[in-house]
This record gives structure tokens, sequence and C-alpha cells, in this order.
């Protein structure tokens, strides 16, 4: 049996990659640069920002398998995509090993998205507002790859879960029709840039007009916002940081109001500073998660998280960034859902083990917080999984091995592999595999 066959029977141990943008948190606060130090050995700048730990195939950011030696039992390492191994040889990227070993996925995620991992597996540090954004579903996908393939990096759709792992904030989807014609009749900035006409459009609005008369009008506001010029948007954004002081004298704000602000300092005349009145302010827990499917606009604002998507890094955006921006594509992608979106809180497999089941296909995020002295199984799936050591030290083992893990570690695990997990001291971890859903359907 040759090696690549006996590994394809074990926890295979990944060094991963970092994306350092300019919104992430920087050194010592940031959960990513933490991990990603422990993970490929390497010293972190303290001063540089650490934004995205990304575990998965993406080739913006693969991950390798790890060759023994260096910090961790580990060398070898990724940073934006490119790949360092210190004189240790060449590195084996765990796409490349997937393609040669295409049995670790599984007949069904094999059948039905070939040799890759439908998934992609992150922790993000967020310090200040990620664009407003949305992800094209498959179609469009194709579209804006074979126009822009700079842009937009692949062809596929990104259905996206974020789990808070501290207090996490966002806005996501578009606020109510009845909250929106309070904004309209209490923020007169928005007014003034889309004209009146356009305002008591939405306002005459009825919800027995029907769900696409609100979609339409809604639709219509939005885009004239977004598009309204410059010089027009940094009018407006002054006028209204300056009313917000004027009023926050006299009255409390709301907390809308206070994030507005907070934007403004982070993004000066940015359109995206108004058009945060349209969305949900949502503020997650320790251990909830928001889910978001393809054409749903969103922006996370601060916290640090989990996430998991399908195997994508397309990304429209409109504001709140010195990125491209694609305006006219964002708005008319969009799907004009309105009202909050759902929170996940997780469902018990075991009592250690929590489970975030989105309505996607292609993954389900398992949290795992073991208590000093006990044990827990995950049972064998017929897909492939990517855990993820946060905090703690244990053991992983499987029928043939029997693996220490401890803070910083990823591992990834061929289908049907069962593993046992035990502990002498407090462990977290969290699993990223395909829905479990899709691998029981006959």
């Amino acid at each position: 049996m040759d090696a690549d066959s006996k590994a394809a029977r074990r926890l295979l141990r990944l060094t991963c990659s970092v994306q350092k943008y300019d919104w992430g948190r920087t050194g010592s606060d940031s959960l990513v640069s933490k991990l990603y130090g422990l993970n490929s050995g390497k010293r972190t700048d303290i001063d540089k920002p650490y934004a995205e730990f990304w575990m998965g195939t993406h080739e913006s950011g693969p991950s390798f398998l790890a060759k023994k030696g260096g910090a961790g039992g580990v060398a070898g390492a990724v940073v934006n995509g490119s790949s360092a191994n210190g004189g240790c040889g060449e590195i084996v990227s765990l796409k490349s090993w997937i393609l040669k070993n295409p049995n670790v996925l599984g007949d069904k995620v094999l059948h039905r998205w070939g040799c890759d991992l439908p998934f992609l597996f992150k922790v993000l540090s967020v310090a200040k507002a990620l664009s407003i954004q949305a992800h094209p579903d498959k179609e469009l996908a194709k579209t804006l790859h074979k126009l822009l393939p700079n842009v937009y990096k692949d062809d596929n759709h990104k259905p996206e879960m974020a789990l808070a792992i501290t207090e996490f904030e966002a806005l996501c989807s578009f606020i109510s029709l009845q909250e929106l014609k309070s904004v309209l009749q209490n923020v007169p900035e928005i007014v003034e840039l889309v004209g009146s006409e356009e305002a008591n459009r939405v306002l005459h609005v009825e919800m027995q007009d029907g769900e696409e008369k609100a979609k339409f009008v809604l639709q219509s506001i939005f885009t004239n916002l977004m598009t309204a010029s410059m010089e027009m948007t940094t009018k407006a954004t002054t006028k209204l940081k300056s009313r917000l002081h004027k009023e926050s004298q006299v009255r409390p704000l709301t907390e809308k109001e206070q994030l507005v602000l907070r934007l403004e300092k982070q993004y000066p005349a940015d359109i995206g500073v108004i058009a945060a009145f349209f969305f949900n302010y949502v503020k997650l827990n320790p251990g909830q998660a928001l889910y978001l499917g393809a054409n749903e606009p969103h922006a996370y604002i601060s916290g640090e998280c989990i996430e998991c998507m399908a195997t994508s890094d397309n990304v429209v955006r409109a504001g709140l960034t010195p990125k491209h921006r694609d305006v006219q594509t964002l708005c008319s992608m969009l799907t004009y859902k309105q009202g909050f979106p759902e929170i996940l809180k997780g469902f018990p497999l075991s009592p250690y083990i929590t489970r975030y089941l989105p309505p996607f296909d292609e993954f389900e995020v398992d949290c795992c917080i073991l208590p000093k002295g006990t044990s827990s199984v995950f049972p064998a799936v017929s897909g492939p999984s990517i855990f993820l050591v946060t905090d703690g030290e244990g053991s992983m083992l499987t029928a043939s091995h029997n693996d220490a893990v401890a803070k910083g570690d990823v591992l990834f695990a061929p289908a049907n592999t069962e593993i046992s997990i035990t502990t002498s001291s407090k462990l977290q971890l969290y699993r990223a595999g395909v829905n479990s859903r899709f691998l029981q359907t006959v």
C-alpha cells in the first residue's frame, strides 16, 4: 500500500492560509492571527491586520498537507495564496491530494461535486465593517467569472453561514415595509438623495398591494440611493452626521443611528453609511448563527466568527469598501426579500456537540466544547470533514491513529471516519462538513 493510500485512512494535518484584509483585527487582538501563527509556526506581525483564516481547497487561499518539523510539528505555510516551505521540499496541496485520492470524499460527494471539497471553512476577525455585498447565484457567477475573471475568481455560488465566537454584529437583508416607511419619515437625507417622488411611492405602498409591488418599489428606491453621485452623497452624509450629533444632545440616538455614526467614521462620505438604514441590524451572541443565501445583501460589522460557505470567493460590492464596486450588478441581482433573518441556535447532537444546519447542501458546522476529563464521538459520515481546534489540548482517535491536538491545529477527515475525542483540559473545536441532510438522502 502506498503512502497516499495509507494517508487516506487517517486524519491529515493541514497548514492553512491567512488573508490580511484591512478590515481585520491587528496582532494579538485577532483570533485569526493567533490561529495562523500556531498553525504555521510563523511569527505574526502585531501591527498588521489579520482578517481571515482559510481552510479548504479554493485557489485564492489553499490548504496544504503539513510536513513534520517546525513549530507545532508542522512546516510550510501559505500567505494570501502563495506557498512558502522554508526549504522543506515540495508542499502538496489538499486539492491536489484529493484529486489523487478521490475516495476520501465519499461516493455521494464525488458524484455531486467532483474531485473537490464543496465547502470552504474560515475564521473571521472583524475590526471594522466589511463591504455592503451579496454573492451571486450559480448562473450569475458563471457570467461574472467569464466577463471579469480577475474580479470574480470562480464560477460558483456562495451561500454562507456565520457562527459567532464573540458578540458579532452584521447588517443583513432588507427591513420590513413598515420599518422602511418609518425610515423615510425620519431620515430626511435619504429623501433628499432619492427625491420625494421616489420616497412617496414607498410610503403609499400597502401590504395588500402584494409582495411583488413592495419588491418593485424597494428595488427602485434602493437603486436610486446607491447610484447617487459622489457630490450628493458627500453632502447627505455630512448633513446626516451633523443632525445626529445635534439631536444626541436632546434625545438618545437609536441603535441604528449610533451604528451609522460608527460607519461614517470608518468610511466617510460613503453611500453605504446611509444605505445601512435599509438593512436589519443583527447582533449575534456567541453560539448563534446567521445564514445567507445567494443574492442577499449583508455586511459584517464587528466581532469574530466561524464562517462556512460553498467553495467560492465571489463578492459583488457596492459600499463601505475601497475595493471594486459593481453597483448596477448588485442592485439588479438582489432578491429584495424583506424581514428579519432567521437566527440559528443549533441543536444538540450529544451533551458536548451542537450542530448548525443551514438550508444548503454544501455544508454544516458542528461546535464541540469538551470540559476537562470528558470525551465525545463524531460518528462516521459519508462525506469529508475539516476540524479546527480553537482552544485547549486533547486527542483525536480513529481506528488506526491517535493524534494529539492543540489550539491552531487543522485536520482533514476522510469520509466514513469515526473520531473519538478526549481531553484532560477544556477543549473547543469546530467541524465543517457536507450537509447531513444531503448525505442522508436516498
